[in-house]
């Protein structure tokens, strides 16, 4: 999907200000289109005819003051949400006194210099990023839905509607059952609280929360009522995981505040799940060879090795022989390159179901899923033959190997399965190294 271009006005009487605002945004903004304006009469009519994403002023402009363009702005019907940012060297008591009914979003002091005002913008565009998102709106009113629709999809949102829980539910299954296509794979949840038929919009919420184990800050849901809910009704709505409520008739100020609130929520879920994988594989990964460490071996491998779905399971262990004549005569960080070129040759050739361990040393460690012993035979020797070809700096390396196999031993733990292999790859060492023993 092409990026969306964002386009923003700078407006401001100095032309090198305006220059200097400009390129600090393009730089921290990619994919952006900057339009100047030296005054606030030729803003006002710029924004007759364009759409902005973001407007920056000077405090005093040549035939105005900025806080009553900022006022002009909020006027606009197109851009009544888009953030004004004032840009000062008088940033001073009266944009804190007046600069919230003017309808300023934020204001920078300009003395602070345009170092910090690169940080600033960096800082703004996380605050105040745009409604981008996916919603599931459950509403049962065609007319209602229509128009609410149209309202979500004016500012950027994508909408899929469905009239029932039950339909809703059956999307919000099938996402969680890891179809990342599925037309339930959707940001936050708005849904009508009283709906037809059997499921309601509390049920709706209840499943969600209990059956589906998805949090608050996993899956936001924004809860619909009627004007008329009482105090009970709306404590219920809480208790049963709403994140928050709005009331009919829907007020656009009101609803899109929630939905921009519920998206931040989201997306700092995403970003947290993000750095937690990331932290997870860095924490489970070789950081020379690319491949799991030893670590990660210990904790997952038995389980990997009690999946039914995997058997038979074949071990293969594999030592590049005479590694310490390589680190003595050309030293350690040859030894290292090569190691690293035998890790990328593993990830390469072997399936991604397979998993590849750096065991210690120059001894790797691979789980073959799904493997009787003669085939292990066959792909262990093929590999040798890889290895053999690969001359990583010219140096030319062989690797021995051991192997053993559940269908020999279908009682054995992990562990025993190892020592099997080992045992294996000491026969291999013994016999000449350079070869495959099983």
């Amino acid at each position: 999907m092409i990026p969306r271009l964002t386009h923003i006005l700078v407006v401001d009487g100095s032309d090198v200000a305006r220059a200097i605002v400009a390129r600090v945004v393009e730089e921290e903004l990619p994919n952006t289109r900057i339009t100047h304006c030296g005054s606030g009469q030729e803003a006002v009519t710029c924004m007759q005819s364009e759409h902005f994403d973001l407007i920056t002023t000077a405090l005093m402009l040549p035939d105005m003051d900025g806080l009553d363009f900022s006022r002009q702005v909020r006027t606009d019907p197109i851009h009544h949400y888009t953030p004004v940012i004032v840009v000062s060297g008088d940033a001073d008591e009266r944009l804190l006194r007046e600069g919230f009914a003017a309808g300023v979003t934020d204001y920078f002091d300009k003395s602070l210099g345009y170092q910090a005002f690169a940080s600033f913008i960096r800082d703004f565009t996380r605050r105040h990023t745009g409604l981008v998102g996916r919603i599931l709106y459950v509403e049962d009113s065609p007319t209602a839905a229509a128009q609410t629709i149209r309202l979500m999809e004016r500012h950027g949102l994508q909408v899929l509607h469905t009239p029932s829980a039950e339909q809703a539910l059956d999307m919000l299954l099938e996402a969680s059952l890891g179809d990342v296509a599925s037309p339930g794979n959707v940001d936050i949840v708005v849904t009508d609280f009283y709906l037809k038929g059997r499921l309601t919009g509390g049920d709706l919420l209840h499943a969600i929360r209990a059956k589906l184990r998805l949090s608050q800050q996993e899956m936001p849901v924004l809860v619909i009522t009627s004007a008329d809910a009482d105090d009970g009704r709306q404590t219920e709505v809480f208790h049963a995981g709403a994140n928050d409520f709005v009331c009919k008739p829907i007020v656009e100020e009101v609803l899109l505040a929630r939905i921009r609130s519920l998206l931040l929520i989201k997306q700092q879920f995403n970003a947290l799940k993000s750095q937690t994988e990331e932290m997870r594989m860095l924490a489970t990964t070789d950081s020379l060879t690319g491949v799991r460490n030893k670590r990660f071996l210990l904790d997952h491998g038995e389980q990997f090795l009690a999946d039914r779905r995997n058997q038979p399971v074949s071990v293969m262990l594999l030592d590049i022989d005479h590694f310490k004549n390589i680190n003595d005569n050309y030293g350690h960080i040859t030894g290292d390159r090569i190691l690293e070129a035998l890790g990328r040759l593993l990830r390469d050739s072997l399936r991604e179901d397979t998993l590849i361990v750096r065991f210690g040393g120059e001894e790797f460690a691979v789980l073959l899923p799904r493997c009787a012993l003669r085939e292990a035979q066959s792909r262990a020797e093929a590999l040798r033959l890889q290895v053999e070809a690969l001359h990583p700096l010219e140096h030319p390396i062989t690797v021995s190997v051991g192997l053993a196999s559940t269908g020999t031993y279908p009682d054995f733990n992990l562990t025993q399965l190892l020592t099997q292999a080992d045992r294996a790859l000491y026969a291999a060492k013994a016999h000449g190294r350079n070869q495959v023993c099983a």
